[in-house]
């Protein structure tokens, strides 16, 4: 993972017209958040179409930000959800500026 660049692959054009199927879309659903040395973590309430929305950004974001790392947490008895998104150093960061972005 340290020799992956610490980069989306998408340009500020894409990035813009795909915004709400990526981190900035879902995390804008986020019911709070957490800062972590190496990245960040959100929580959300329980619902299907929200998993299903995690899940399918997990699955774009691996393919343009290959240097993440994703961790899902579902809580039993239909309890809240949270993303933890982490990588090398830069990635707290990285992730901060795509979001205000």
């Amino acid at each position: 993972m340290s020799d992956l660049p610490l980069a989306c692959t998408l340009d500020t054009a894409e990035l813009a017209a795909r915004r709400d199927a990526l981190l900035p879309g879902l995390i804008a659903r986020a019911t709070g958040h957490e800062i972590l040395p190496d990245g960040m973590r959100w929580q959300f309430r329980p619902s299907s179409d929200l998993l299903t929305a995690v899940v399918a950004t997990i699955e774009a974001e691996r393919h343009c930000c290959r240097f993440l790392r994703f961790e899902l947490g579902v809580a039993p008895d239909e309890g809240p959800l949270s993303l933890t998104v982490t990588g090398p150093a830069g990635t707290r960061e990285f992730l901060a500026a795509l979001i205000r972005s």
